[in-house]
């Protein structure tokens, strides 16, 4: 790995961002701060689903929905306790980025893949390798139960996204599209 690409070292469920410098980007003026760790939330205490909902609230906002902590909070407990896995950055104690990740089934392969379907970083800290290193934790954890692939949606507008997924070397499926139907009035997004 070259001077130039963010270097992660594992430490048991935990990947610390040493080095926060991308190709594609610049560095942003506070990466040479402290490093930022990346944990798997295995069995989340209330508080830190209460600060994950926090983070959860302001991911939400960024795409227009309003911002409602108690709601956030309840069903982030059901769905983390269930079919979801978050995986958190954090930089001095404090959550600063997530990932949401979900086991999906493979039924022509009798297998199951990996969905990522939340990544947000804060803006103070982006740019400094925290969505890469939020990547790589949910990649080795995948690896490690089994699965086949991971896969990720985005907007076809979202570049930084997009930079960030085919830097990381998700590459785009072609020969497929989504298609929706909606159950019930929609107030915002999913």
């Amino acid at each position: 790995m070259n001077a130039a690409q963010e270097r992660l070292l594992p430490l048991g469920d935990t990947v610390f961002v040493e080095r926060a410098v991308s190709e594609n980007t610049h560095p942003s003026p506070s990466a040479a701060r402290e490093p930022v760790s990346v944990r798997t939330l295995t069995a989340p205490t209330r508080g830190e689903i209460e600060e994950l909902a926090e983070l959860f609230d302001k991911y939400r906002a960024q795409y227009g929905e309003a911002s409602y902590s108690s709601q956030a909070i309840g069903w982030l407990e059901q769905n983390l306790s269930s079919h979801l896995r978050a995986f958190v950055a954090e930089d001095s104690g404090t959550f600063v980025g997530f990932a949401i990740t979900m086991e999906v089934p493979a039924s022509l392969r009798l297998a199951h893949f990996w969905q990522i379907r939340d990544l947000f970083v804060l803006p103070t800290h982006r740019r400094r390798g925290v969505g890469r290193a939020l990547l790589s934790s949910v990649r080795a954890a995948a690896i490690a139960a089994g699965a086949l692939r991971l896969v990720v949606q985005t907007e076809e507008d979202n570049d930084p996204a997009l930079r960030l997924y085919t830097d990381s070397d998700y590459a785009l499926i072609n020969g497929y599209c989504s298609l929706m139907l909606p159950i019930r009035p929609e107030t915002g997004g999913s």
